[in-house]
């Protein structure tokens, strides 16, 4: 099973160039990825918000071998087009180790800004958007990704919602969200492994863990990647002491 960090780019993780830092010493110190929350606003008010994007690109020209990504894009809030741009572009720059976590998003960052708030009208936007990239990466854009026939998608899914699950077997991962244990994990494993019978290719059960959370039950139940998560508002040194632990 793999191992990465999960972190909020707010307040003092705001700063892209402590990003970078954090980044490199997780890798030195045997981490297999690093992932970042992707939000526009997040409360209280008036709170520092780095942009994802740039900073996994910044992250991408310092380290080499860290799997990395946002958790989650919301595609329902973006311009399709222009992230397929930003894909490839970060595969490109990170040597093939860009994978794509997308989801339906937060109220937060549609309700202020005048974006789609209904959840169905979300999740059609959100398939109708994956279906473009898949088109954009398999050729219609050029380059074409370094990672062939696509970048890897880990789709988000809300315990206990069902239909994520069934959007989540179409692509490369899922990525359960207020998952009770590892008894659902196992259950969700079957569920996708009877949608996917036809499929032979590699899929990600992508689990949350806190800091220092043992792994082995959730490597048992079927995941391939538990997430260190870092909670906002996490004082650096513990954030550190956390990343120089090792996975």
């Amino acid at each position: 099973m793999h191992r990465g960090l999960y972190l909020a780019p707010f307040d003092r993780l705001a700063d892209p160039r402590l990003l970078v830092e954090l980044a490199t010493l997780a890798e030195s110190r045997g981490w297999d990825g690093l992932f970042l929350w992707d939000r526009i606003a997040y409360p209280p008010t008036g709170r520092a918000v780095a942009d994802p994007w740039v900073a996994l690109s910044a992250i991408a020209l310092a380290t080499d071998t860290l799997r990395l990504g946002p958790m989650i894009t919301p595609l329902s809030r973006r311009r399709v087009q222009k992230v397929a741009r930003e894909t490839i572009t970060l595969d490109h720059l990170s040597n093939g180790r860009l994978t794509l976590g997308v989801g339906l998003g937060n109220a937060d960052d549609f309700e202020a800004f005048g974006e789609v708030t209904d959840p169905r009208e979300q999740a059609r936007m959100l398939d109708d958007g994956l279906e473009r990239l898949d088109g954009y990466w398999r050729g219609d854009f050029h380059p074409l990704p370094v990672q062939r026939p696509r970048i890897p998608v880990w789709v988000a899914a809300k315990w206990p919602n069902r239909r994520p699950l069934r959007r989540a077997a179409r692509w490369d991962g899922l990525f359960p969200i207020d998952l009770p244990g590892t008894e659902q994990l196992a259950e969700i494993a079957q569920e996708i492994s009877h949608a996917r019978t036809s499929c032979e290719d590699p899929f990600d059960l992508v689990v949350e863990v806190p800091p220092g959370a043992d792994v082995r039950p959730w490597e048992s139940a079927g995941a391939t990647w538990a997430l260190t998560s870092i909670e906002p508002q996490t004082p650096e040194g513990k954030i550190r002491e956390v990343i120089e632990s090792g996975p």
